[in-house]
């Protein structure tokens, strides 16, 4: 059984320097998110994932810009492959179909900035 996991959703501490690999772990058999910055307007998050696992393709109504912070990332963009390598990023354009795949071990960090006067 795959074990999906996602941290509190409180926001990082204001006005204190962290390790930006370190804000999630990585734990087996998981996907892990830690928030960042939540805000109605958007969000930042960091995320982890095992080896094995991924994230089932979904569309977001926002762009998404996705930094690979340690690690290797299978990325498909509507059906199209993406090999994001540490301090590689891509946007995900909104309302395309995407899904994440861990052939190793990988974190990234994920923005989202929500604006209802954009054409996306």
């Amino acid at each position: 059984m795959i074990m999906k996991k996602e941290t509190d959703t409180v926001e990082l501490a204001k006005e204190k320097s962290h390790i930006i690999v370190a804000i999630t772990e990585y734990i087996p058999n998981s996907v892990v998110s830690k928030t960042i910055i939540k805000k109605t307007t958007g969000n930042v998050t960091a995320t982890s994932f095992d080896e094995g696992e991924e994230l089932a393709e979904k569309t977001s109504p926002f762009d998404i810009y996705v930094q690979i912070i340690d690690g290797c990332a299978e990325l498909a963009i509507d059906g199209k492959a993406f090999h994001l390598k540490l301090g590689d990023g891509i946007i995900i354009p909104c309302n395309k179909a995407h899904k994440f795949t861990a052939n190793e071990q990988f974190k990234m960090i994920t923005t989202v900035i929500k604006s209802s006067f954009d054409d996306c």
